[in-house]
């Protein structure tokens, strides 16, 4: 099983919508920046994984590449797919005439990318044990 979910990010928060494979919302919430959000975002999706947790892959779409809202659904094991502002943009283009952008939209419709077009993104690579150690101490350079 897989849901997907858009994460439409601002500074003190971020606007989430989760949906299935079909296509159908199965969740939305504007959730805090910070421990507190992560938690709720971890409560949000787990009501909708089911019984079988070990086998559900859950792809997010977010804004950014960057920090630690995004270190932690990497960490948590969450498929992510950060999307450029300009892919953004066309993808909602692509879908829409109005133009017309709010968060909660937003959010449906990086999910809604990661649905469909997953496959012409590029995924947010983990840290290796080597390369967080790296970020914290300095590595010998060997000759």
């Amino acid at each position: 099983m897989r849901l997907f979910a858009g994460d439409d990010w601002a500074e003190d928060h971020h606007d989430v919508e989760v949906m299935n494979e079909a296509g159908k919302v199965r969740a939305k919430a504007r959730l805090p920046e910070g421990v507190a959000g992560m938690a709720r975002l971890h409560e949000l999706i787990g009501r909708h994984v089911g019984e079988d947790a070990e086998g559900t892959q859950v792809v997010t779409g977010i804004e950014t590449d960057r920090g630690p809202w995004v270190a932690a659904l990497v960490a948590a094991g969450y498929l992510v797919f950060p999307v450029n502002p300009l892919q953004a943009s066309r993808y909602r283009e692509r879908h829409g005439v109005s133009g017309a952008q709010s968060d909660g939209a937003d959010a449906h419709m990086l999910a809604d990318m990661v649905r469909t077009d997953s496959h012409q993104l590029r995924p947010a690579a983990g840290d290796s044990r080597r390369q967080r150690a790296s970020k914290c101490w300095p590595v010998p350079i060997r000759r």
